[in-house]
């Protein structure tokens, strides 16, 4: 039931649909509301590729628009999430590139993160076994992440002679787990178990690798069900609060609660509370 005049999202062009979405570079698939994204070249533990940086980056952009997906599950093929960087398709001939060539990759995988964290849907990572290098900060862009005891995680640059402050690493890692540990994990590139990545706050829970992949889009199909317009207001304070004051922030925040006070969701949720009923949402 709608509650408020008007209709929503009727703007010509602002809206699409993603259920349909054929990728090339990785395999991507809507059941209801949440969409798994599967990085699936597991005979190398999905590496990454100048095509695939390209292709996840504009996916995620459009995901901005996209009305029929409401979370993201992204997961590895086989028994690993992602090694990173394809050493001989990405790390060979980066050695070959120019300054302007070495630039513009650099980047175009910092857009990649950029239209992570930009995109409303809440987006979760189901991490087992090799989670290295760039497949390491896609978790870490993620907004939850999901592991197994056997995964290991590894902001590994330093390994290759170059600096930890990769795709926003020095950013993000110090707020997730706290700056003495980024940093420990950075200058020495080695790896987190899965147990250490749970106690220092990297993954929000355990799973046996036979249930992780379920469990990730239970907790998706969850916060799909719910007020999802909200959610996105959730995300995009947690992202633009980074650089704001105590008073700023506060300020920010009543604006965004007035602006989600003024949905049908907030209408839903009164009137299925004096009903004695559990709200439906309808993202809205």
């Amino acid at each position: 039931m709608r509650y408020l005049p008007g209709q929503a999202q009727q703007l010509p062009g602002n809206r699409s649909a993603l259920a349909s979405y054929q990728a090339t570079h990785f395999r991507f698939e809507v059941e209801g509301a949440v969409a798994t994204l599967t990085l699936n070249r597991p005979e190398r533990k999905n590496p990454l590729t100048f095509d695939s940086y390209a292709e996840l980056r504009d996916l995620f952009r459009a995901l901005a628009y996209a009305d029929d997906v409401k979370a993201v599950v992204i997961t590895g093929a086989g028994e690993n999430f992602c090694s990173g960087g394809d050493v001989h398709d990405i790390i060979g001939p980066l050695t070959q590139l120019d300054m302007p060539g070495l630039l513009a990759f650099t980047r175009m995988t910092g857009d990649l993160v950029k239209a992570m964290r930009a995109c409303p849907q809440p987006l979760i990572s189901a991490v087992d076994g090799i989670c290295a290098g760039a497949g390491a900060i896609l978790a870490l862009s993620s907004d939850m992440r999901l592991g197994t005891a056997r995964s290991k995680t590894a902001f590994l640059f330093t390994r290759v002679g170059l600096a930890g402050c990769d795709m926003g690493a020095c950013a993000l890692l110090p707020r997730v787990i706290g700056q003495g540990r980024a940093a420990e994990l950075l200058y020495t590139g080695r790896s987190m178990s899965g147990s250490e990545a749970e106690r220092w706050g990297f993954f929000n829970s355990i799973s046996e690798p036979d249930a992780l992949l379920a469990d990730a889009q239970a907790l998706a199909a969850s916060l799909a069900s719910g007020p999802t317009f909200a959610h996105g207001m959730t995300k995009k304070m947690l992202q633009q609060e980074w650089n704001m004051g105590v008073d700023e922030a506060i300020e920010a925040e009543a604006q965004a609660q007035a602006i989600c006070m003024a949905t049908n969701d907030f209408h839903r949720a009164y009137h299925a509370f004096v009903a004695k009923q559990r709200p439906v949402f309808e993202g809205d």
